[in-house]
């Protein structure tokens, strides 16, 4: 008896796609012959050709290499135009516009409309699906990096060597550890991105045009996360007749610049005045090489409050100062937040000729406290170990200062290491006046790596 086989069944047919270019062409064809003569022409069933010709203007309007045009019932549609319309009205005045600007105004409207929408979020997702469909990217103009030195490892094991050697020696406490740092700020506080169409090749940001004019913010904080209220110095002859809020110290400067009376000031009124310091109990700050950190007067006011002075050589503050490392940038972002919400609707004024006054000095400095404030202690507490300043001495927090490198320096855009002023521009300052500031008033040994 033979062995009965079962048939082998034939995969099934792969159904065929078909580009918007080819139906319009099998149509044309139609239309001057007639359906059949089509589909044996162009090897496809009537029913195709009958179908593409009672759809000949939806193919028409198809991109020409696309196949099939699925058009599902669009979620949210009033919500999107409104968002749309406020892009659209932000860009033409020249306002800033960020991805989270868009997901809170979506949000609100949502809130607002709880009949137009049902279980919104404005996820991320949903904001990336916006921009697709409605053809935007961020922009964003670039800086000039930091440069760092050629002997880099060296320089930041011999700091690295100080701090360890002066903790050891006078045993600081978490809040005896400081980092003070002077930053320069604008009136006009100009993001690098907006939300823009695609392909234009000028990007309108609408400013009060004082992006020249400046001021300096003084922070400093300390290894155990408080942060010492911000010193704010204006570019004036004498101090205004405002009302300045609790919570900052201010100072004016014919140049709007730190000097040494401003060192002077600072120390007094700011690391003076952190939680225990009117005791006077020994202390390490850590600043770059600014030239008035280093004359003999402000070593003298750092011996008259009992602190020592941790210098970080030139070019690596971008690696071992808590501010410049984790803080500063957070902190301007949180600034350029408050700034891009004053124009678009805060108080402004303006003079006879029509054009918008900056900010007031007391608005500005409403800006500094609220940022300030608002970078939360944790991140203060790991950007000292970020730095190796403030890590134990049993080696188990060692890894802080290496920890997510490769990543940081993937990641890192020219915005986030824009050069400070205040740095590096000591060229002309004597270096025995750098030695005489690092070492402590009872050890007059030299200070090796320097």
């Amino acid at each position: 008896m033979a062995n009965r086989q079962d048939p082998i069944l034939a995969p099934p047919a792969r159904r065929k796609k078909y580009e918007a270019s080819f139906k319009l062409k099998v149509v044309n064809f139609a239309m001057e012959h007639n359906n059949c003569a089509a589909a044996r022409q162009y090897g496809v069933t009537e029913k195709m050709v009958r179908d593409w010709k009672a759809n000949e203007k939806v193919l028409g309007s198809m991109p020409r290499g696309k196949c099939a045009l699925r058009r599902g019932t669009p979620h949210w549609p009033e919500l999107k135009k409104h968002v749309a319309d406020m892009v659209n009205e932000h860009r033409q005045s020249g306002y800033i516009v960020t991805r989270n600007q868009i997901r809170l105004f979506a949000l609100q409207w949502a809130k607002s409309n709880p009949d137009h929408i049902n279980r919104f979020k404005a996820t991320v997702s949903w904001c990336t699906r916006f921009f697709e469909r409605h053809n935007l990217v961020l922009r964003q103009k670039t800086k000039i990096a930091q440069k760092l030195p050629a002997d880099l490892e060296a320089k930041v094991n011999s700091f690295h060597q100080y701090v360890i050697q002066q903790r050891n020696k006078h045993g600081y406490a978490l809040s005896s550890i400081g980092n003070m740092d002077e930053t320069p700020m604008n009136f006009d506080m100009v993001g690098n991105r907006t939300v823009h169409p695609k392909g234009a090749k000028t990007i309108l940001i609408k400013t009060t045009g004082h992006e020249k004019s400046s001021f300096t913010v003084v922070l400093a904080c300390t290894a155990d996360g408080a942060k010492l209220r911000p010193m704010i110095i204006f570019k004036r002859k004498t101090m205004p007749k405002l009302k300045f809020p609790v919570g900052c110290f201010v100072h004016v400067h014919e140049k709007g610049w730190m000097d040494e009376e401003g060192v002077k000031l600072c120390l007094d009124n700011v690391w003076s005045r952190r939680p225990g310091g009117l005791i006077q109990k020994r202390s390490l700050l850590v600043w770059d090489m600014f030239r008035a950190h280093l004359t003999p007067s402000t070593k003298q006011r750092l011996a008259r409050i009992n602190t020592d002075a941790a210098v970080i050589p030139a070019g690596l503050t971008s690696l071992v100062q808590p501010l410049d490392v984790c803080l500063n940038k957070p902190f301007k972002d949180r600034i350029r937040e408050q700034w891009n919400e004053w124009m678009v609707s805060g108080e402004k004024s303006f003079t006879k000729g029509g054009n918008m006054r900056a900010p007031q000095l007391d608005v500005l400095c409403k800006f500094v406290i609220k940022a300030w404030n608002d970078i939360d202690a944790e991140t203060v507490i790991k950007s000292f170990k970020k730095c190796g300043i403030s890590n134990s001495s049993d080696g188990m927090e060692d890894d802080y200062f290496w920890q997510d490198e490769e990543k940081a320096e993937a990641e890192t855009t020219p915005s986030d290491t824009e050069l400070d002023p205040y740095d590096d521009c000591l060229t002309n300052v004597p270096q025995d006046v750098i030695d005489l500031l690092m070492i402590s008033d009872d050890e007059q040994e030299d200070f090796e790596g320097f």
